[in-house]
């Protein structure tokens, strides 16, 4: 089971992980560590794959996550709506509750975890380009501090998403950012097809969390889209033509 950590998440009673595709049972296009409900994959496969992270994480936890709407909406768990495996719309969560497993879905989209180990305070959001345009970031970290974390203090890690060489997009797209001012201008570089550039989703990811005064801010770096990375990725099943994809979690809990 390929797992990705960091120092900067690692502390007493903290467990997290960037979970790749392998370890798991699913099979076909979702082979098979997909742990994504949404997806078209067999339901008892994807349930048995997230038993398998939140085994890997920590005994005896319960791992939850959402339905996924590129929202700035947050969570505070525990809370009402989470029974029985059922999956909020929102894109974050945060909890001050031990044994509560945070869990973030992508296919390209940049997972970050969040963590203030003194206040024992963790968070995970969802960052495509519009949860964090719209603020998902700030929502979160806002959110930590009301459980009592520091800003100052909180350690963000941006895990396996789509780099730059691989995110193309067009002229209306970078438009929305230039909305922000002229600044926004170093996201984007030509792509080398006219009225088209290639977009730094981590970079801007980071330069949010950067603006909002984030303690510690650390990019893996690592591409989701070569399949030899061994990551599911939505922009490499469109372009091969597949008709689903699965998902990978990014996960943290407070393990006492």
């Amino acid at each position: 089971m390929k797992r990705l950590e960091t120092q900067n998440l690692s502390g007493p009673g903290i467990a997290h992980g960037f979970f790749g595709r392998d370890g798991g049972v699913s099979e076909g296009i979702y082979a098979s560590l997909n742990c994504g409900p949404g997806s078209k994959d067999a339901s008892e496969a994807v349930a048995e794959n997230r038993r398998r992270v939140a085994e890997a994480l920590a005994p005896d936890i319960r791992l939850f996550s959402l339905s996924q709407v590129h929202s700035p909406i947050v969570h505070t768990l525990p809370a009402a709506g989470f029974e029985n495996g059922q999956r909020p719309e929102g894109d974050a969560m945060v909890t001050a509750t031990p044994g509560t497993g945070l869990g973030i879905l992508t296919a390209d989209c940049a997972p970050v975890l969040f963590a203030d180990p003194e206040a024992r305070v963790i968070g995970a959001a969802h960052a495509g380009w519009k949860g964090a345009h719209g603020g998902v970031l700030e929502a979160t970290l806002e959110a930590m501090e009301k459980l009592g974390a520091l800003r100052g203090r909180i350690s963000a890690v941006i895990g396996p998403s789509i780099s730059q060489q691989n995110y193309e997009v067009g002229f209306d797209f970078r438009d929305r950012f230039l909305e922000q001012g002229l600044r926004m201008r170093r996201f984007f570089v030509p792509s080398g097809r006219e009225g088209h550039y290639l977009f730094d989703l981590p970079a801007y990811v980071a330069h949010r969390l950067t603006q909002a005064g984030t303690g510690t801010i650390e990019n893996l770096a690592v591409c989701t889209y070569p399949a030899e990375n061994g990551f599911f990725s939505f922009r490499r099943t469109t372009h091969a033509g597949e008709p689903d994809y699965g998902r990978q979690i990014s996960a943290i809990v407070l393990t006492a």
